[in-house]
């Protein structure tokens, strides 16, 4: 089955689509930053980078007619600024949105299926109307604006051809849900809203994957059977005395059905630290630099070791925020490095990071953790080929 990957960014989501057996016709970004960490990984021949046919480019200049292969998937992060939590939230009035090529993908190469993925902002009450445009053009990608018609006059015709409900031409079942990643088995609790599209002709009936991972059951293994402490090594006078976590663990009647949510510690305990341990953190492992300059203040306290971390930000105007540190147990923070980064967003480690500390974490900050794409990708490939 055949794929085109719009946004691909650092390829959390790209790899995904790979990696459940599609084909990509078509892998394309702007960012030249972006785009050197991919031709870094393809030169180095790791896959699935190698075979990704790249291109640099504005997406508004991609002539998808010339794909000649029949396209099963589109998929893509457009980019997220104009609704990030931490934007100037413009939405449909900045010039960044690039929902409208998405559609226009979806209208040009009719595949059987896509999946969008953007941040949590988009989900806010003050996008509500647009959020809702979104998804009926996606629902009705034949139906387009007519020059000059302002996007609420659009909005307006498209609720009055859907509540019509006689359809013509290019039709597609969308549904979308916000998804934290920690409960798919991500060791970062990050929300991202994940809009899913079958064309209504491959009759597929689909729902969002069930979680796998929960705090609870994270609770239960650090608070009443100690096993997470006792897999770690963490002697008793070590361990954390009275907290929030311990408290709602012992209010528990039985141990959780599912897996515990992953932490920070799980993610990266066999990394040394690079603060106490720089020449062997560098040694060892790819990218693991110690970056200094990490403070905690009021609102930027960093990731607790024993929890899954916050969700890591690409910063403001390219400077990441103060949330992208560790805080020990101790109290002393430091910055995550690249590599203990690529961890919290289930990166592979053989994976090359193009760019700066600073330009490398905004790469970061912005992807889908791999995981949780494959989770999704997975089933709406074996929706599209009857295996479920």
């Amino acid at each position: 089955m055949n794929a085109v990957e719009l946004f691909v960014g650092a390829g959390g989501l790209g790899m995904a689509v790979s990696q459940a057996g599609f084909k990509p016709q078509l892998v394309v970004d702007w960012d030249q930053w972006a785009c050197d960490t991919i031709r870094q990984n393809q030169k180095a021949g790791l896959q699935p980078f190698a075979s990704w046919p790249l291109v640099q480019g504005d997406v508004r200049q991609i002539k998808f007619s010339e794909i000649e292969a029949s396209i099963d998937l589109v998929t893509g992060g457009p980019p997220c600024q104009p609704f990030s939590m931490g934007g100037l939230h413009r939405a449909f009035l900045d010039e960044r949105d690039m929902f409208p090529q998405a559609i226009r993908a979806i209208r040009e190469l009719r595949p059987r299926a896509f999946v969008f993925e953007n941040v949590k902002g988009l989900t806010r009450s003050a996008f509500a109307n647009y959020l809702e445009y979104i998804r009926l053009q996606l629902r009705h990608p034949e139906l387009v604006a007519k020059s000059g018609e302002t996007w609420h006059d659009h909005l307006v015709r498209l609720e009055d051809y859907e509540t019509k409900g006689k359809f013509k031409g290019l039709q597609y079942n969308v549904v979308m849900r916000v998804l934290n990643a920690a409960n798919y088995g991500v060791p970062q609790k990050r929300e991202r809203i994940l809009i899913v599209g079958f064309r209504s002709d491959t009759n597929v009936e689909w729902h969002f994957p069930e979680h796998t991972h929960s705090q609870d059951a994270l609770l239960w293994s650090q608070w009443r059977s100690g096993e997470y402490w006792d897999r770690h090594q963490v002697a008793k006078r070590d361990r954390p005395a009275e907290t929030a976590g311990r408290a709602r663990a012992l209010k528990l009647l039985q141990q959780p059905a599912g897996s515990p949510w992953l932490t920070v510690r799980d993610a990266i305990a066999d990394l040394p630290d690079p603060e106490l341990h720089p020449l062997l953190a560098v040694a060892q492992f790819r990218d693991h630099r110690f970056q200094p300059g990490a403070r905690s203040y009021p609102g930027h306290t960093g990731s607790p070791l024993d929890e899954p971390a916050k969700t890591l930000k690409a910063g403001v105007h390219g400077v990441p925020g103060g949330e992208n540190m560790l805080r020990r147990p101790d109290g002393s923070v430091r910055y995550f490095t690249i590599r203990e980064s690529a961890r919290l967003q289930t990166f592979p480690d053989e994976m090359i990071f193009h760019g700066s500390w600073t330009e490398t974490m905004r790469q970061l900050g912005n992807a889908v953790p791999t995981r949780l794409a494959q989770v999704v990708i997975q089933k709406v490939r074996d929706s599209l080929t009857g295996t479920v």
